[in-house]
């Protein structure tokens, strides 16, 4: 595998950023690797960070780079600071950004496919946020999308910290004075996509039961069970912490719908 640090500058938010990217390189002797690639342009996993990280976070906490390296796929790894993947009511727009402008760039750096069939999104906490709204927004683009631990309910994210004037004055920064029945309500999406006869995503959903998230994903999981979407489902005892999604990125790559290559 190559491990690309990638700093660019970036139009949509007028200001540099940075991806950390995994290219699959075939390899004959590495000792403990098996590496996989394929013919002609690669698959794409775009994984997203949480609300505390960054773009470095997925190598630092977990194996990720020995994970893939058998799959054949690149991993993207973009940084969004603490955006929530939005365009911000008072901030930069970090959803045209991570929407449009990251997979056109990443796409022209390195030997990505467009195809939708091999392109897929996943995250954890704000990540798993950004992911579904990306497959909910974007399902032309993204074959499938996993969130591990994600804020899913950010309606009520924002009504249960209420009581606190600095997330409230960050999330209000964030999203404005509301976020229910907008393009940035997931469960508003889901709505939305039952209504929409077009591309449906597969979903892929976990969640630890001692996680401070739990209630908001069991808020989503019920909201997509009146839908057609296809939603894997997984919860075990778990908190909001690196030893659950060191552990859960492995289930999501085998449950990834990889087309066999050449």
């Amino acid at each position: 595998m190559a491990l690309i640090q990638c700093n660019f500058y970036s139009d949509t938010l007028g200001l540099s950023t940075s991806m950390h990217v995994i290219l699959p390189q075939q390899t004959h002797n590495q000792i403990g690797m098996e590496n996989v690639t394929g013919q002609g342009l690669h698959p794409t996993l775009y994984l997203l960070h949480g609300l505390s990280d960054d773009d470095s976070i997925w190598l630092r906490r977990t194996s990720i780079e020995r994970y893939v390296a058998h799959l054949g796929i690149a991993v993207v790894m973009p940084q969004v600071h603490r955006s929530f993947y939005t365009d911000m009511a008072d901030g930069g727009q970090y959803w045209k950004f991570i929407s449009e402008e990251l997979p056109a760039l990443a796409r022209s750096f390195f030997p990505l496919s467009h195809k939708r069939e091999d392109n897929f999104v996943a995250g954890l906490s704000m990540g798993g946020y950004g992911a579904f709204k990306l497959a909910l927004r974007k399902p032309e683009q993204y074959a499938a999308a996993a969130s591990l631990s994600g804020a899913l309910d950010m309606t009520a994210h924002m009504d249960r910290n209420a009581s606190s004037a600095m997330q409230q004055a960050e999330l209000h920064r964030i999203f404005g004075p509301q976020v229910a029945g907008t393009e940035n309500d997931l469960i508003h999406l889901l709505k939305e996509s039952q209504a929409n006869q077009g591309l449906k995503p597969l979903l892929y959903q976990c969640c630890g039961t001692e996680d401070f998230l739990y209630e908001d994903n069991q808020s989503f999981r019920q909201a997509c069970a009146q839908t057609d979407l296809q939603l894997t489902y997984e919860e075990e005892p778990g908190e909001h912490e690196w030893g659950y999604w060191d552990k859960k990125i492995q289930d999501v790559l085998k449950w990834l719908p990889l087309r066999e290559r050449e």
